[in-house]
């Protein structure tokens, strides 16, 4: 029978696979703990040491998702992780660098302008999905995407 693991060494192992933010690992640490304050114990040393950071799980979950959502669903996700709003606003991309990727978005999913009305609707409904903002779904919709070259 194998020894039972520190909560150490499992937030060490949660850790070396990927940046996570301090409130998913705090619920992945809760069923194997005796108290809160063991939990706390260790989130401290590990923020202490600087192996695990809200702003460089944040950082990183943005450069990684950036191209293919906008700044309101990057924001929603990352306050859904426990992340503060004051880590996420900071990180989150300019206006023209999100108008940009909006593009990019549209240009992969429909490979001409809508034609009509209800192809337009179809392609704002799709950005706003992805987290744009209406006022970077329209010019989005407005420029001339498809005559872009792709990137």
């Amino acid at each position: 029978m194998k020894p039972e693991k520190s909560l150490r060494t499992r937030a060490m192992e949660i850790l070396s696979r990927r940046e996570i933010s301090r409130a998913e690992l705090k619920r992945k640490l809760a069923p194997h703990a005796d108290s809160e304050e063991e939990i706390e114990k260790v989130l401290a040393e590990f923020a202490e040491r600087q192996w695990q950071s809200d702003a460089r799980y944040a950082e990183a979950y943005v450069h990684s998702k950036s191209r293919q959502h906008g700044a309101l669903r990057l924001k929603q996700a990352l306050l859904a992780k426990g992340v503060s709003g004051e880590l996420i606003q900071p990180l989150l991309p300019a206006p023209d660098a999100e108008r940009q990727a909006a593009i990019a978005v549209l240009r992969k999913k429909f490979k001409q302008p809508a034609a009509d009305l209800a192809g337009k609707q179809k392609q704002m409904r799709f950005l706003a999905y992805r987290g744009f903002d209406m006022e970077i779904i329209h010019a989005a919709i407005k420029s001339d995407w498809a005559e872009a070259p792709e990137e």
